[in-house]
């Protein structure tokens, strides 16, 4: 599987994170189909930029400090009364927790309700002659790995970019994506966070153009969170 590399960030992208969230910490470019991790401190603010366009980015989220603390779509969406993330929106815990705040994005909303990718779902959905293929589940169980967490430990995802509309009937659709080229979304830790992504594979659907594309993260330095004011 590729690594992530780093690339080059345009000035002007560089500099509007550097005057709304502070310094760069690290910058990589997640190849597609591959997997990310890293450990936000309160305050710091990951940035993930749709490099080539409609590209979905699975992701979860951990209380870094306890990991049974995990992001929870239950308690999010109670929390907000909205089936979508968008400005402003709190992603909480099991226990209701704050983990990570949306301070900036350029598309609308973003899914919380398609889940990931895994060859179950693909057999499902797509036939038995999907069985083979990459899942996001294969990355996020490869992630979870290296911080000795496993299969039990993967919880619901966020799908960043990616469009599920809700019909007045309930049914859900996985259509083509609202983002484009250079399009992001910005998340600042109300607390020390475990984040891991996986660029999605999914080949079967348009939630990525049915052609997989890069992602970058970007982590900026933020602000302090004082303890006891978080989201």
């Amino acid at each position: 599987m590729t690594a992530p590399t780093t690339t080059p960030v345009p000035a002007d992208r560089a500099a509007d994170l550097a005057s709304r969230f502070g310094p760069e910490l690290r910058r990589e470019t997640v190849a597609p189909l591959a997997p990310w991790s890293t450990v936000l401190r309160a305050g710091q603010v990951l940035t993930i930029v749709d490099v080539d366009g409609n590209q979905a980015v699975d992701f979860l989220v951990y209380d870094a400090a306890d990991t049974a603390r995990a992001y929870s779509a239950q308690a999010t969406l109670q929390g907000q009364d909205s089936v979508y993330l968008s400005a402003g929106s709190v992603l909480r815990s099991n226990e209701h927790d704050p983990l990570l705040t949306v301070v900036g994005t350029d598309v609308e909303r973003h899914d919380t309700l398609g889940g990931a990718c895994s060859k179950e779902s693909n057999t499902l959905r797509y036939g038995h002659h999907t069985w083979s293929q990459h899942g996001c589940a294969d990355n996020f169980l490869a992630e979870l790995s290296r911080y000795g967490m496993g299969k039990r430990d993967q919880v619901s995802n966020v799908n960043w970019f990616m469009n599920v509309p809700v019909d007045p009937d309930g049914a859900l659709g996985i259509v083509d994506g609202i983002s484009a080229p250079g399009l992001s979304v910005s998340l600042r830790a109300e607390r020390d966070v475990l984040v891991v992504v996986s660029n999605c594979p999914q080949v079967n659907n348009p939630c990525n153009g049915f052609d997989p594309s890069r992602a970058e993260m970007i982590v900026s330095a933020g602000t302090a969170v004082p303890a006891g004011q978080e989201a």
